[in-house]
């Protein structure tokens, strides 16, 4: 006789975590509607954004000029209480114009003595503005800080203070003169957040707060120990077995290699997500879960963090581009694929 498969019993939250998901639930609507005062639209926007801060991971978004990336990004570091610092990334910029160096100072004593000067890395939000136009040894002076909240430098180790977000900006209009980013710091973004035209009511409403007087200082709404508090939260977020086989099983499906891969997609991508992608999978459902106020995640919160994590993740080959088929297209296609057979 066949024996049952066992399970693995889910943790359950405790009466003060739900308590503290529901101060999440109503502290993330708060944050909406105070951004929502100088930011015309990008719901869904603010949503991953607010979800890679309380995951603990970082984004990179994509989109044209005057979309107003940076403001989204600044306001929402003034509205959270955080250090903000934004470094435009340019041709001649050095590793040490982000991660700082020592510097030859005059002591009160009267001697001269190596210090170290802090750059613009050591903030809780580091936005890395066209971080695309740099070289690769200076993208590189990236890595340690995102992956281990560190910087070394001259051999000595600093850490950053928490919370710690990157998120980097990047035109898909103009690629003259860049840099693209190796797939290696690719995957250490947990999200590709794409911007896209307003509408025309929008576009309107945006004409009409930005050509009349200053726009308006925003309410603090946390503190960085209460994010840092929202972030330990998120992970005890319950994950039911099956969805944690959904995550692995969508991720595997990406690499053509890959015997459960689909036979429309082995012709259209080289290379699939690596395992870090489930790791995001499950954590931005558990962060999407407990800011919409659910006690579990449940498959619609992986379904709507798995186009973000996975679109970058995804290397489509020379036929899919002459067909006009994105990473992003195949990405939706296996999800609804993947969610029927589930």
């Amino acid at each position: 006789m066949a024996q049952p498969e066992a399970t693995t019993a889910q943790p359950k939250l405790n009466e003060d975590d739900v308590q503290a998901i529901d101060k999440l639930r109503d502290a993330y609507a708060r944050l909406r509607s105070e951004i929502g005062r100088v930011i015309v639209g990008q719901h869904p926007v603010v949503e991953r954004l607010a979800i890679c801060l309380f995951a603990r991971g970082h984004a990179l978004l994509m989109g044209v000029p005057g979309l107003a990336k940076t403001l989204l990004v600044s306001k929402l570091a003034e509205t959270l209480s955080l250090k903000f610092s934004r470094i435009q990334f340019t041709p001649d910029l050095m590793p040490m114009d982000i991660t700082g160096t020592d510097i030859l100072q005059d002591t009160a004593e009267g001697r001269r003595e190596f210090q170290f000067v802090h750059g613009p890395v050591f903030a809780n939000i580091v936005l890395a503005d066209e971080i695309n136009r740099a070289p690769a040894k200076t993208q590189a002076a990236m890595l340690e800080a995102m992956q281990e909240h560190n910087v070394t430098v001259l051999g000595k180790s600093f850490h950053l203070d928490e919370p710690f977000l990157v998120l980097a900006t990047q035109n898909p209009v103009e690629q003259e003169g860049t840099y693209p980013l190796p797939e290696a710091q690719l995957d250490r973004f947990m999200f590709l957040i794409e911007l896209d035209y307003p509408s025309e009511a929008e576009e309107i409403q945006i004409a009409r707060t930005t050509t009349g007087e200053r726009l308006p200082k925003l309410d603090r709404l946390m503190t960085p120990e209460e994010i840092l508090a929202h972030q330990a939260l998120v992970r005890r977020v319950p994950v039911p077995d099956h969805i944690y086989a959904f995550a692995a099983r969508l991720v595997r499906k990406t690499r053509p290699t890959n015997p459960t891969a689909p036979a429309w997609l082995k012709p259209l991508v080289s290379w699939g997500a690596g395992p870090r992608a489930v790791q995001y999978l499950i954590l931005g459902a558990k962060a999407r879960a407990a800011l919409l106020g659910s006690y579990m995640v449940r498959l619609e919160d992986i379904q709507e963090v798995a186009v973000p994590v996975l679109t970058h993740r995804i290397i489509t080959t020379f036929a899919a581009q002459a067909e006009s088929i994105d990473a992003r297209q195949i990405a939706r296609r296996l999800i609804e694929e993947t969610a029927t057979d589930a």
